[in-house]
């Protein structure tokens, strides 16, 4: 029997990534998988049993895609569907978490892992463990909003507490969380220390890619958070050496992995694993408040195997909006242009090239973009030093998130690109 060449998935994987969550399909080279995703972060962090920050889809194996492969991923459209969402600063509560609050909660009253839960109520001390009723949410915003939607405006609007508190009295009707996710929803706790202020909507996904060789939280599929699973004290401690090995870097929260952009992920189980969710409805670069928006929401995606690219984590074929400016590839006005300069000083060969961005992750900026930058030299075969250069005046690097997801773009050479066989891909992208 052929393999489908659609697929709608509205499971989730429970926080956790990596072989032991089975995967859906397998689905034909070449097609599409739908999902309706609900929120990654706030949510998942303060409903205990989770033991990691997002609630992802259930991964899909995609006909073909072997370990040492890559697969990419058209992003063909997004759409916001919540009608509200919170978020803010986060604290830690001490005594309710083992080493790391995203991971590993338990109850500080009857010290159960974990623990089953509910809301009673609105505010900071809504979540209650089910086995002995204590007040159980292992985090705080120290400075949070609510903040209302309309995406087919395109635009959003923090809200008073009064406002807030309405929300969180009929949080589902506003959440619009999918059916089977198993979240609290962020709105009951009604935080408001910011009001009327309105913000640009841009949603894009957080976590998107394929699944890590071992189970990861999903929020730590990644350099930086990643780091805090390095000899920690629960299930899932790794060495940094078995990080680097399993790990696809899904968790990027890149605001240009949105609709339109192709995103090409290494393969590190068989059937590639694609799994996807944490949409935001807008974030600025460098997320510099530790969360941004997060909402359900509805994705589209295309899905096609690229035979023998070997990854170590993501490459990102941006819409042509969101290059850098210094890696927009030239209109014929100036390509007309640069040919003559040539002729004027005898340069007479000129580089046909498009761009390319290579996702750097580790444990701060600094060795993020080393890594960027190493990722690109060893895919391009290009010297580390020339990828600096190029990455210089027909790129950039930018800030992703802090503490370390980077992208780095440049210009690379055609001939590289045919041979990483992603020309088809490109030259599609950019119009070349």
């Amino acid at each position: 029997m052929p393999a489908p060449s659609v697929i709608d998935v509205q499971s989730y994987s429970g926080g956790i990534v990596g072989p032991s969550v089975p995967m859906l399909g397998p689905i034909a080279d070449g097609g599409t998988i739908r999902t309706g995703t609900p929120p990654g972060c706030w949510g998942p962090m303060i409903t205990p049993k989770f033991k990691g920050g997002h609630e992802v889809t259930q991964p899909v194996a995609i006909e073909g895609a072997e370990v040492g492969d890559a697969v990419a991923i058209k992003i063909k459209s997004m759409k916001v569907t919540s009608l509200a969402t919170s978020s803010g600063v986060m604290e830690f509560v001490e005594g309710r978490y083992r080493g790391d609050p995203f991971v590993a909660k338990l109850c500080p009253v009857c010290g159960t892992m974990s623990p089953p839960s509910h809301v009673e109520g609105i505010g900071d001390d809504a979540i209650h463990c089910d086995v002995c009723g204590a007040e159980v949410n292992a985090f705080r915003m120290s400075n949070g909003y609510v903040i209302v939607l309309d995406r087919e405006a395109g635009v959003s609007l923090t809200v008073n507490k009064d406002v807030a508190e309405k929300l969180a009295g009929s949080a589902q009707e506003f959440a619009l969380l999918p059916d089977l996710a198993e979240q609290h929803s962020i709105l009951s706790l009604a935080r408001a220390d910011i009001a009327g202020l309105a913000a640009h909507m841009q949603p894009f996904l957080g976590n998107i890619g394929t699944t890590p060789s071992v189970d990861i939280p999903d929020s730590h599929n990644c350099g930086d958070f990643g780091a805090f699973l390095i000899g920690a004290p629960h299930n899932y401690a790794l060495s940094q050496e078995q990080l680097d090995a399993a790990k696809t870097d899904g968790h990027m929260d890149t605001n240009s992995v949105r609709e339109g952009a192709i995103l090409i992920c290494p393969v590190k189980l068989p059937g590639a694993g694609i799994y996807m969710g944490d949409m935001h409805a807008q974030q600025g670069n460098g997320e510099i408040a530790g969360h941004a928006t997060d909402v359900s929401g509805e994705t589209e995606v295309e899905v096609e195997v690229i035979k023998g690219l070997t990854l170590d984590g993501p490459i990102l074929l941006q819409r042509p909006d969101d290059l850098p400016p210094m890696a927009r590839p030239m209109s014929q006005e100036k390509r007309a242009a640069v040919k003559a300069l040539g002729a004027r000083y005898g340069q007479l060969e000129i580089e046909e090239n498009a761009p390319i961005t290579f996702l750097g992750t580790a444990a701060n900026l600094n060795d993020a973009t080393k890594n960027g930058l190493e990722r690109a030299a060893k895919v391009t075969g290009l010297p580390y030093d020339e990828i600096l250069n190029r990455a210089t005046i027909t790129g950039s690097i930018e800030i992703s998130r802090l503490p370390g997801m980077v992208r780095v773009t440049f210009m690379c050479p055609m001939p590289i690109i045919e041979k990483m066989g992603i020309a088809h891909l490109v030259r599609a992208q950019y119009g070349l």
